[in-house]
């Protein structure tokens, strides 16, 4: 059952939608009732045309087809007390009522199917996002996770941003990208780098052996995914990667081409740039670039937001970008579900609750103390049309 015949039943079974079912009955009544006791030369008979047009506003086909012909009925009531159906201007109202009633039900018939097909998409793009994405654990080691994503299409949960964490020997690894592109078009082209990342991330030893098999995987696969017949553009994804030990401060990164990430500790904010950053996935050929590693330290209460170029380019009516680095240092001091609220509940505000391109958080926090690995989890809840937020990592 789709969303909105099931939200048409749930309103006709409450008392208010009882109501709303009586107002079309009412009118027909009323209009019946007034035009038979009117002069034979007044006619009140097309104004139960309105009778359908205000059923199909919060009913689905089958009860709009009902009202109608409950109006059509009326209509020929009223033209047998005056004169009998073999009178012109009867007749040309009866077949007019008709006509409109069949109409507005067609109508609400279109739009009901086109809700079964926005909730099958939907069911696909869950589907998917639970198989390719594969959320995480809220905890992994000593790092504390959550994530958020926000779709700018109305009809996909998920698009061309992706991220995921994977638990190593020595501690973990984690990457956020951006696909060329959005919506379910680009999902093809991010299921290669995750699942290149999944595999690559126990394999290789260091992180830019990883990079450059994140590099060889794009390189070989990427012609196969993207949608290359109706987009001849350029394919490439922008991606960071992180190795965080589990009992070392020395955290390392390679930035192929990203947003950098910003480094939180206390109320400082850093935009933690890479002095030796690498060409987008799928620029160069894998040979042809060297990839190096920036240091950071990344300390217990630190925490790492990584995010994609829908949040720092997502703009303000006014044409403004929105200023990720100078909010984050106005937020109070929170765990990584909090602060994606803070952060989520900020966009909103400053887009006008619309974003132009898909956008994703990911938040990386290493726990100060075993009390805060074992607290409770408050779960960053889904909000609002065509946009997506969890509070778990991805």
């Amino acid at each position: 059952m789709n969303i909105q015949r099931l939200c048409a039943e749930r309103l006709l079974e409450h008392p208010l939608g009882r109501g709303l079912v009586a107002i079309p009955i009412t009118l027909i009544v009323v209009i019946t009732i007034v035009d038979i006791h009117m002069p034979v030369d007044i006619h009140l008979g097309p104004l139960l045309v309105v009778a359908p047009a205000l059923t199909v506003s919060f009913a689905g086909p089958r009860l709009t087809s009902l009202i109608g012909a409950l109006a059509v009925s009326a209509e020929i009531l009223i033209a047998g007390l005056h004169g009998g159906l073999n009178t012109t201007n009867h007749i040309a109202q009866i077949i007019a009522l008709t006509i409109l009633s069949t109409v507005v039900t067609l109508v609400c018939l279109v739009r009901e199917q086109r809700g079964q097909e926005l909730s099958r998409v939907r069911s696909v793009a869950e589907t998917a996002q639970r198989v390719l994405l594969r959320p995480p654990p809220r905890r992994v080691g000593p790092l504390c996770v959550a994530w958020l994503y926000l779709a700018a299409e109305d009809e996909a949960q998920i698009g061309g941003d992706l991220f995921g964490v994977a638990r190593i020997a020595h501690g973990s690894r984690a990457i956020i990208g951006d696909v060329r592109g959005k919506g379910l078009d680009a999902i093809g082209e991010a299921s290669v780098v995750l699942g290149a990342f999944r595999e690559g991330a126990h394999r290789c030893a260091t992180l830019p052996a990883l990079v450059t098999a994140l590099e060889e995987s794009v390189s070989r696969s990427i012609e196969e995914v993207a949608e290359i017949e109706h987009d001849h553009g350029e394919h490439f994804i922008t991606a960071l990667t992180l190795d965080i030990p589990d009992h070392d401060s020395r955290a390392e990164m390679v930035n192929c081409g990203h947003p950098p990430p910003l480094l939180l500790h206390g109320h400082d904010v850093q935009v933690l740039h890479s002095h030796s950053p690498a060409p987008p996935l799928g620029v160069c050929e894998p040979f042809e670039t060297t990839h190096r590693t920036d240091a950071f330290t990344f300390e217990a209460g630190d925490a790492l937001l990584l995010y994609t170029d829908g949040v720092v380019e997502a703009r303000s009516p006014a044409g403004v970008f929105y200023p990720l680095a100078e909010r984050l240092a106005s937020f109070p001091m929170c765990g990584p579900e909090a602060l994606l609220r803070h952060i989520h509940e900020d966009l909103l505000a400053h887009t006008g609750k619309h974003l132009a391109d898909d956008a994703a958080l990911l938040v990386i926090e290493r726990a100060p103390s075993r009390l805060h690995l074992h607290g409770p989890h408050i779960p960053v809840h889904h909000q609002k049309e065509n946009q997506r937020v969890n509070g778990s990592g991805l």
